[in-house]
């Protein structure tokens, strides 16, 4: 059930879940409704989906998810070009969100022209908790991103990626499972 709510939240929310196996059987990449059988795989880890129109002042993602009983880390980064899945293309990350459980840091970065910034880490505590719930909002503003934990306000993070519509990709990665995208 907490699948089909979060598929059809994505579908809501305009954010494409994409399946390479799913999309050939459809003929064409676009919006699924997958049968039953298919809703575990859409929101497994490593993830990506579309931010269909790319970003802009006033949209928002949601990620909700639970975090693995002993993780080590997991990232939520939103990203630029749909068809640079390979790594030795170095597609711009507007913001990338790390959650380091060795030592207790949301850190955040974004690289641009193939150079990450360095990483800024400074934040009022940890909001993250082993096996436990959790839901990051990520704001778009006209000068920033601002980011949500579980309703409290941690930080903002000027914008590095000056075209907010080229911003087109959600992807999700580390020591959680995700429950719900919006």
């Amino acid at each position: 059930m907490r699948l089909k709510m979060a598929v059809q939240a994505a579908e809501n929310d305009a954010i494409v879940v994409e399946d390479e196996q799913l999309n050939d059987s459809l003929g064409s990449v676009g919006l699924i409704s997958p049968d039953k059988e298919d809703l575990a795989r859409l929101l497994t880890v490593p993830f990506s989906g579309r931010i269909r129109g790319g970003m802009r002042p006033g949209k928002k993602i949601i990620v909700m998810g639970i975090v693995d009983l002993e993780p080590d880390s997991f990232d939520v980064s939103l990203t630029c070009g749909r068809d640079k899945d390979k790594e030795e293309v170095a597609y711009d990350v507007a913001l990338k969100l790390t959650a380091r459980f060795s030592d207790r840091q949301f850190l955040r970065s974004a690289r641009v022209a193939g150079k990450w910034t360095e990483a800024e880490a400074s934040t009022a505590y940890f909001p993250f908790i082993p096996d436990q719930p959790f839901r990051v909002e990520i704001h778009c503003e006209h000068q920033r991103f601002r980011i949500f934990v579980d309703g409290h306000q941690l930080f903002d993070f000027y914008h590095k990626v000056k075209s907010l519509a080229s911003i087109d990709t959600v992807r999700i990665d580390g020591d959680l499972q995700i429950t719900k995208l919006g």
